[in-house]
Protein backbone atom coordinates (compact mmCIF):
# COMPACT_ATOMS: atom_id res chain seq x y z
CA UNK A 1 0.00 0.00 0.00
CA UNK A 2 1.63 3.46 -0.99
CA UNK A 3 1.77 5.86 1.67
CA UNK A 4 -0.35 9.08 1.23
CA UNK A 5 2.62 12.17 2.38
CA UNK A 6 1.51 16.13 3.49
CA UNK A 7 4.41 17.83 2.97
CA UNK A 8 4.50 21.00 4.23
CA UNK A 9 6.69 24.16 2.11
CA UNK A 10 6.14 22.33 -0.48
CA UNK A 11 6.44 25.12 -3.26
CA UNK A 12 10.24 25.25 -3.63
CA UNK A 13 13.50 24.08 -1.81
CA UNK A 14 13.86 21.13 -0.27
CA UNK A 15 10.17 20.68 0.43
CA UNK A 16 9.59 20.73 -3.38
CA UNK A 17 13.22 17.82 -3.65
CA UNK A 18 11.29 15.62 -1.13
CA UNK A 19 8.02 15.72 -3.40
CA UNK A 20 9.89 14.34 -5.98
CA UNK A 21 11.52 11.88 -4.50
CA UNK A 22 8.73 10.35 -2.57
CA UNK A 23 6.93 10.37 -6.06
CA UNK A 24 9.38 8.48 -7.60
CA UNK A 25 8.87 5.70 -4.49
CA UNK A 26 5.27 5.29 -5.43
CA UNK A 27 3.53 7.75 -2.55
CA UNK A 28 0.91 9.69 -3.50
CA UNK A 29 0.79 13.33 -1.87
CA UNK A 30 -0.81 16.89 -0.19
CA UNK A 31 2.07 19.32 -1.04
CA UNK A 32 1.10 22.66 0.40
CA UNK A 33 2.61 26.10 0.61
CA UNK A 34 1.77 29.66 -0.10
CA UNK A 35 2.65 30.04 -3.40
CA UNK A 36 -0.11 28.12 -5.39
CA UNK A 37 1.53 28.87 -9.16
CA UNK A 38 4.87 27.06 -7.92
CA UNK A 39 2.99 23.95 -6.42
CA UNK A 40 0.59 23.99 -9.95
CA UNK A 41 4.16 23.41 -11.69
CA UNK A 42 5.41 20.61 -9.73
CA UNK A 43 2.74 18.83 -9.68
CA UNK A 44 2.49 18.77 -13.52
CA UNK A 45 7.00 17.96 -13.34
CA UNK A 46 5.75 15.29 -10.68
CA UNK A 47 2.46 13.85 -13.17
CA UNK A 48 4.97 13.74 -15.89
CA UNK A 49 7.17 11.77 -14.02
CA UNK A 50 5.54 9.74 -11.67
CA UNK A 51 2.49 9.39 -13.42
CA UNK A 52 1.31 6.77 -11.10
CA UNK A 53 1.30 8.96 -7.78
CA UNK A 54 -1.55 11.01 -6.81
CA UNK A 55 -0.48 14.77 -6.22
CA UNK A 56 -3.24 17.18 -4.68
CA UNK A 57 -2.35 20.79 -4.04
CA UNK A 58 -3.48 22.92 -1.42
CA UNK A 59 -2.87 26.67 -0.75
CA UNK A 60 -1.07 27.28 2.54
CA UNK A 61 0.20 29.95 4.85
CA UNK A 62 1.41 28.16 7.49
CA UNK A 63 1.03 30.94 10.01
CA UNK A 64 -2.38 30.99 9.83
CA UNK A 65 -3.17 28.14 12.19
CA UNK A 66 -7.00 28.02 11.58
CA UNK A 67 -6.32 27.15 8.23
CA UNK A 68 -3.47 24.98 8.80
CA UNK A 69 -6.68 22.62 10.58
CA UNK A 70 -8.91 22.83 7.67
CA UNK A 71 -6.07 22.22 5.25
CA UNK A 72 -4.79 18.76 7.29
CA UNK A 73 -8.13 17.85 7.60
CA UNK A 74 -9.47 18.51 4.10
CA UNK A 75 -6.74 16.95 2.75
CA UNK A 76 -7.27 13.79 5.38
CA UNK A 77 -11.06 13.56 3.58
CA UNK A 78 -9.91 14.02 0.21
CA UNK A 79 -7.09 10.85 0.40
CA UNK A 80 -9.15 9.24 2.83
CA UNK A 81 -6.15 8.86 5.05
CA UNK A 82 -2.75 10.61 5.74
CA UNK A 83 0.27 8.61 6.58
CA UNK A 84 2.77 10.68 6.86
CA UNK A 85 3.30 14.62 7.61
CA UNK A 86 6.14 16.38 7.10
CA UNK A 87 6.64 19.41 9.14
CA UNK A 88 9.15 21.52 6.71
CA UNK A 89 7.64 25.06 6.10
CA UNK A 90 10.12 27.43 7.41
CA UNK A 91 12.15 30.96 7.62
CA UNK A 92 15.71 31.75 7.52
CA UNK A 93 15.60 35.19 8.39
CA UNK A 94 17.48 37.13 11.39
CA UNK A 95 19.09 39.83 12.83
CA UNK A 96 21.57 40.02 15.94
CA UNK A 97 19.10 40.69 19.35
CA UNK A 98 18.99 44.00 20.43
CA UNK A 99 19.52 45.70 17.10
CA UNK A 100 15.87 47.10 16.23
CA UNK A 101 15.23 44.45 13.95
CA UNK A 102 12.72 42.26 16.94
CA UNK A 103 10.03 42.42 13.55
CA UNK A 104 12.22 39.80 11.72
CA UNK A 105 13.32 37.42 15.06
CA UNK A 106 9.85 37.19 15.90
CA UNK A 107 8.64 36.69 12.23
CA UNK A 108 11.47 33.57 12.25
CA UNK A 109 9.58 32.35 15.80
CA UNK A 110 6.61 32.26 14.54
CA UNK A 111 7.19 30.48 11.08
CA UNK A 112 9.39 27.80 12.72
CA UNK A 113 7.99 27.19 16.19
CA UNK A 114 4.93 28.60 16.94
CA UNK A 115 3.16 27.82 13.21
CA UNK A 116 5.02 24.55 13.20
CA UNK A 117 3.71 23.58 16.66
CA UNK A 118 -0.03 24.09 15.07
CA UNK A 119 1.04 21.73 12.08
CA UNK A 120 1.71 18.92 14.61
CA UNK A 121 -1.17 19.42 16.57
CA UNK A 122 -2.92 19.22 13.35
CA UNK A 123 -1.28 16.20 12.23
CA UNK A 124 -1.45 14.22 15.91
CA UNK A 125 -4.82 15.00 16.10
CA UNK A 126 -5.55 13.09 12.92
CA UNK A 127 -3.18 9.89 13.64
CA UNK A 128 -4.50 9.99 17.35
CA UNK A 129 -7.91 9.48 15.81
CA UNK A 130 -6.75 7.41 12.90
CA UNK A 131 -4.37 4.93 15.60
CA UNK A 132 -1.92 5.41 13.51
CA UNK A 133 0.76 8.14 11.44
CA UNK A 134 4.62 8.92 11.26
CA UNK A 135 5.14 12.64 12.35
CA UNK A 136 8.23 14.00 10.65
CA UNK A 137 10.04 17.49 12.12
CA UNK A 138 12.29 19.04 10.00
CA UNK A 139 15.07 20.98 12.55
CA UNK A 140 18.35 21.84 11.61
CA UNK A 141 22.06 21.44 13.17
CA UNK A 142 21.23 24.89 14.30
CA UNK A 143 19.47 23.43 17.07
CA UNK A 144 22.13 22.06 18.86
CA UNK A 145 23.11 24.85 20.00
CA UNK A 146 22.40 28.73 20.29
CA UNK A 147 24.32 30.49 17.71
CA UNK A 148 25.10 33.88 17.59
CA UNK A 149 24.40 36.85 15.50
CA UNK A 150 21.60 35.89 12.76
CA UNK A 151 21.13 32.64 13.77
CA UNK A 152 19.94 33.56 17.14
CA UNK A 153 16.23 33.14 16.66
CA UNK A 154 16.36 30.80 13.86
CA UNK A 155 18.66 28.11 16.28
CA UNK A 156 15.92 28.68 18.94
CA UNK A 157 13.06 28.32 16.65
CA UNK A 158 14.74 25.22 15.42
CA UNK A 159 15.40 23.65 19.27
CA UNK A 160 12.01 24.58 20.06
CA UNK A 161 10.46 22.50 17.51
CA UNK A 162 12.78 19.37 18.56
CA UNK A 163 12.02 19.98 21.59
CA UNK A 164 8.08 19.37 20.80
CA UNK A 165 8.78 16.42 18.57
CA UNK A 166 10.88 15.01 21.13
CA UNK A 167 7.94 15.65 23.93
CA UNK A 168 5.28 14.15 21.62
CA UNK A 169 8.04 10.85 20.78
CA UNK A 170 8.30 10.23 24.35
CA UNK A 171 4.06 9.75 24.89
CA UNK A 172 3.86 8.04 21.62
CA UNK A 173 6.36 5.07 23.06
CA UNK A 174 4.93 1.75 22.37
CA UNK A 175 2.01 2.91 20.11
CA UNK A 176 1.97 2.93 16.37
CA UNK A 177 2.54 6.42 16.06
CA UNK A 178 6.11 6.95 14.66
CA UNK A 179 8.03 10.75 15.21
CA UNK A 180 10.85 11.50 13.50
CA UNK A 181 13.44 14.46 13.90
CA UNK A 182 16.02 15.53 10.97
CA UNK A 183 18.98 17.87 11.50
CA UNK A 184 19.90 18.76 8.27
CA UNK A 185 23.51 20.04 8.10
CA UNK A 186 24.04 22.57 4.77
CA UNK A 187 21.83 21.56 2.27
CA UNK A 188 21.42 23.75 -0.96
CA UNK A 189 17.86 25.15 -1.18
CA UNK A 190 16.56 28.44 -1.66
CA UNK A 191 16.49 29.38 1.82
CA UNK A 192 20.25 29.60 1.47
CA UNK A 193 20.93 30.30 -2.53
CA UNK A 194 21.37 34.05 -1.94
CA UNK A 195 24.38 33.49 0.59
CA UNK A 196 27.09 35.52 -0.91
CA UNK A 197 30.02 33.68 0.30
CA UNK A 198 30.80 29.93 -0.22
CA UNK A 199 29.83 27.88 2.44
CA UNK A 200 31.94 25.12 3.76
CA UNK A 201 30.39 21.24 3.64
CA UNK A 202 27.15 22.71 1.28
CA UNK A 203 25.52 19.35 -0.15
CA UNK A 204 23.48 19.25 -3.71
CA UNK A 205 19.84 19.56 -3.17
CA UNK A 206 19.32 16.38 -4.52
CA UNK A 207 21.89 14.19 -2.72
CA UNK A 208 21.13 16.01 0.61
CA UNK A 209 17.49 15.37 0.24
CA UNK A 210 18.45 12.12 -0.84
CA UNK A 211 19.71 11.30 2.60
CA UNK A 212 16.75 12.77 4.24
CA UNK A 213 14.08 10.59 2.12
CA UNK A 214 16.16 7.53 3.44
CA UNK A 215 16.21 8.49 7.34
CA UNK A 216 11.60 9.17 6.88
CA UNK A 217 11.27 5.96 5.45
CA UNK A 218 13.21 4.24 7.78
CA UNK A 219 11.30 6.03 10.62
CA UNK A 220 14.39 7.02 12.47
CA UNK A 221 13.65 8.74 15.94
CA UNK A 222 16.55 11.18 14.97
CA UNK A 223 19.12 12.25 12.18
CA UNK A 224 21.46 14.54 11.36
CA UNK A 225 21.65 14.39 7.54
CA UNK A 226 23.38 13.38 5.43
CA UNK A 227 25.00 11.23 8.18
CA UNK A 228 28.18 12.44 6.42
CA UNK A 229 29.95 14.63 8.29
CA UNK A 230 26.75 16.08 10.27
CA UNK A 231 26.59 12.90 12.31
CA UNK A 232 30.01 13.13 13.78
CA UNK A 233 30.08 17.09 13.52
CA UNK A 234 26.66 17.23 15.36
CA UNK A 235 28.27 15.72 18.73
CA UNK A 236 31.02 18.39 17.98
CA UNK A 237 28.25 21.23 17.80
CA UNK A 238 27.15 19.91 20.93
CA UNK A 239 30.29 20.21 23.32
CA UNK A 240 32.33 22.81 21.29
CA UNK A 241 33.89 25.61 23.83
CA UNK A 242 31.24 28.71 22.69
CA UNK A 243 34.21 30.92 21.64
CA UNK A 244 34.19 28.21 19.22
CA UNK A 245 30.58 28.21 18.66
CA UNK A 246 30.68 32.11 17.48
CA UNK A 247 32.59 31.62 15.14
CA UNK A 248 29.68 29.34 12.95
CA UNK A 249 27.12 32.77 12.47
Amino acid sequence: MSKRILITGASSGLGAEMARQFAAGGADLVLCARRIDRLEDLRDEIAAASPASTVVIRGLDVDDHDAVFRVFRDAADHLGRIDRVIVNAGLGKGAPVGTGRFDVNKQTITTNLLSALAQCEAAMEHFRAAGAGHLVVISSVSALRGLPKSMTAYSASKAGIAAIAEGIRAEMIGRPIKVTTLFPGYIRSEMNDQVAQPTPLMAGTVEGVRAMVRAIDREVATAAVPAWPWRPLSVVVRHAPLRLIRRLA
